[in-house]
């Protein structure tokens, strides 16, 4: 088996938020990459909302599958969010068969990843003195 082209990987801000963009097929060959610029965002940077923008990406393998597994394992135990936008069909497959399509926070596009950034944002704000007494 030979490495597919190279993933590109960047990260930009939106408000408060990071999006890691991902252009390209996560594949054994890649995965450390996207691996070390999650860890890297979650673990150095303190990263507290990171979006992961799939919609330049065809095709995720197993490797590819235990990478974001981790980024999210490694946000839950940050206390960050961690969501995923732009699923193309064979992705959004492999996450169904994997039965982690429910696992993960998973959103069409970015305005909807984002406005669920502000709603949740919303709905925490109230509650947080309603157990108050």
């Amino acid at each position: 088996m030979t490495p597919g082209p190279p993933i590109k990987i960047s990260s930009r801000q939106a408000g408060d938020v990071t999006i890691l963009d991902l252009v390209g097929d996560i594949t054994l060959f890649n995965s450390p990459e996207i691996r070390k610029a999650l860890l890297t965002l979650l673990k150095e940077q303190g990263v507290t909302q990171l979006l992961v923008n799939m919609t330049g990406v065809k095709y995720v393998d197993s490797s590819g599958i235990a990478s974001l597994v981790e980024g999210l394992k490694v946000s839950r135990d940050l206390r960050a969010r961690f969501a995923l936008y732009g699923l193309s069909k064979p992705a959004k497959t492999v996450l169904e068969l994997t039965h982690l399509l429910r696992v993960f926070e998973v959103h069409d596009n970015e305005e909807q990843a984002l406005a669920a950034v502000h709603s949740s944002d919303n709905k925490l704000a109230p509650s947080a003195g309603e157990g108050a007494s």
